[in-house]
């Protein structure tokens, strides 16, 4: 049976999907689309022969007695109480609220606040997860305990962020492809599976485990690279420019795969609500839940291939380089961001506030209404499809004026385009299919 896409079922399991019949023409959002990719270009290729980004040594210091704040001990403290805190608030909601996702805020809590809202309020504060994650706080307690202590093992450098990538691309599972996502028995078992995991592998790791193993940390300091706020090569507290955070991605095995994960699962959660797609499932002889999960492991697929052709095809032309894959792998963190921003404005917007009232319990209070009205929501998603392509394409160039002579750096440039205009083609038709 095909649910009716105001079930609030279908909302937390699929954001808002694709926006069939937007108020906008294609075809002017399609040539506005190419016309700022093809001018940033041209003007990058022309008047930015120097790469100008400096990583993690660039920013304004802020004042001492902000940076002492922000590193206290009792900041620390309280914040790894408030993510404790709305943890068990979460896990109280599943265990004894109701098994209905319109009267219970722990699917939203889970798929909007958590999923959704941790991508501003990194972008914002930078990567915030780190000093709220609960799980962290449980490791550092049983840490404490008499008799349990880490090993602390060092972490294989191969390793990388392939945990994170496995650990995104089974959350996305569960959010678009499970049979029954938002029931409180199916995010019981899959907070309890998580979790233990989690621990048992920093238990054998130590705390240094999360950074990269925990996918929701990694998805967290990876959009807080583009926050105005960060941290210096010194350890110094500053405000720059957010293409300064980019630069400084670390270029490491797994950061490849843990962004075609978000762009490839939200590329399919684009596409799951289309019709024909929606055909497919009912009418497979394999089932729903395998033909879904083929879906979104092709849709994943597909654009880390794409991404690979573009890498080989730069190091044909530009020539030869170590780390082709890893080097230009930062460029595609803005288009995720933009994706993002266009797939789920909306539900963080109304879903959310509606999450904290359930969570509040004010049953009285009006239903939350988007800011913007489908003209205002179609203009924000195009918007930010292409911003993040352009972002995309200058963080690109930088890199590649960097690593490769000025003859070759330009002309290098031209697979990424190609990319560029691909990604582009396929993000702004799911929007407007």
């Amino acid at each position: 049976m095909v649910q009716h896409p105001a079930d609030p079922l279908t909302t937390l399991a699929h954001g808002i999907g694709s926006q069939h019949d937007l108020p906008i023409s294609p075809f002017y959002a399609f040539a506005g689309a190419f016309a700022a990719l093809f001018v940033s270009f041209l003007a990058l290729g022309l008047l930015w022969s120097t790469s100008r980004f400096r990583g993690d040594r660039s920013g304004l210091a802020l004042p001492a007695a902000l940076q002492r704040a922000v590193d206290a001990q009792a900041t620390r403290t309280a914040l790894r109480a408030l993510g404790l805190a709305a943890a068990s608030a979460v896990l109280l909601h599943l265990l004894l609220g109701p098994d209905d996702p319109a009267r219970n805020p722990a699917p939203g809590a889970v798929y909007v606040l958590l999923w959704v809202g941790l991508v501003p309020a990194s972008l914002l504060l930078g990567p915030v997860w780190r000093r709220l994650n609960p799980l962290r706080t449980l490791h550092l307690l049983l840490s404490r305990a008499p008799h349990r202590r880490t090993s602390g093992r060092p972490l294989p450098a191969r390793l990388g962020q392939w945990p994170a990538a496995a650990g995104l691309f089974a959350f996305t599972w569960l959010e678009l492809v499970a049979p029954d996502p938002a029931s409180t028995t199916t995010l019981l078992i899959a907070l309890a599976l998580y979790s233990t995991v989690q621990l048992l592998f920093a238990a054998r790791f130590g705390e240094r485990w999360f950074d990269d193993g925990d996918a929701f940390e990694a998805y967290s300091t990876l959009f807080a690279r583009l926050s105005p706020l960060g941290r210096r090569n010194d350890g110094r507290l500053v405000l720059r420019n957010p293409f300064h955070g980019l630069d400084a991605t670390p270029e490491r095995p797994g950061l490849v795969a843990t962004v075609c994960v978000l762009l490839g699962s939200t590329a399919y959660d684009g596409f799951s609500d289309n019709p024909s797609w929606i055909d497919t499932l009912q009418t497979s002889p394999l089932g729903r839940t395998p033909t879904a999960t083929l879906g979104l492991l092709a849709s994943i697929a597909l654009v880390a291939t794409l991404y690979s052709l573009c890498a080989a095809a730069t190091r044909l032309v530009s020539g030869p380089h170590p780390g082709p894959l890893t080097a230009f792998a930062h460029s595609l963190v803005p288009i995720a961001l933009g994706y993002l921003i266009a797939h789920y404005f909306s539900l963080l917007v109304v879903a959310g506030p509606r999450t904290v009232i359930m969570a509040l319990g004010t049953d009285n209070a009006p239903e939350p209404l988007s800011p913007l009205g489908p003209g205002g929501l179609a203009a924000l998603q195009v918007i930010a499809v292409v911003t993040g392509h352009v972002f995309g394409v200058t963080a690109a160039h930088d890199r590649s004026v960097r690593l490769f002579p000025p003859a070759k750096a330009v002309a290098g440039q031209l697979p990424l385009l190609a990319l560029m205009i691909t990604y582009t083609i396929g993000g702004l038709s799911l929007l407007l299919n």
